[in-house]
């Protein structure tokens, strides 16, 4: 074999071992992607939640019947103090927000 030969084939092996790696990590990268949205969907969900259960319980804490009651006031203390606690995860919705501002915003222009 000739020097060409010998550099075409190690080219295309070369060729073939780049494109199979970008195939995996593309494969990789969008099941990443899809974990991570899941996530932030359930982190969205569970922060409702708590937002609902403190709400609830500062309805049932404002009723003539429970009002001044010191296991309601430190039960909705403690649930408000979850509820900030999950705001800490707001740059989770942030971020995929401005993601998806984004793709609108390049889907409008085409």
């Amino acid at each position: 074999m000739d020097f060409m030969s010998r550099l075409e084939m190690v080219l295309s092996l070369l060729l073939l071992l780049s494109v199979g790696i970008n195939v995996v990590l593309f494969i990789y990268s969008r099941n990443v992607t899809a974990r991570l949205t899941m996530i932030a969907d359930e982190i969205g969900d569970l922060r409702q939640a708590a937002t609902s259960f403190a709400s609830h319980v500062r309805s049932v804490y404002e009723l003539e019947m429970f009002y001044g009651d010191q296991t309601l006031q430190a039960l909705m203390d403690h649930a408000v103090a979850f509820r900030d606690y999950m705001d800490e995860f707001d740059y989770v919705y942030l971020i995929d927000e401005q993601e998806q501002d984004e793709n609108e915003e390049t889907q409008e222009e085409v």
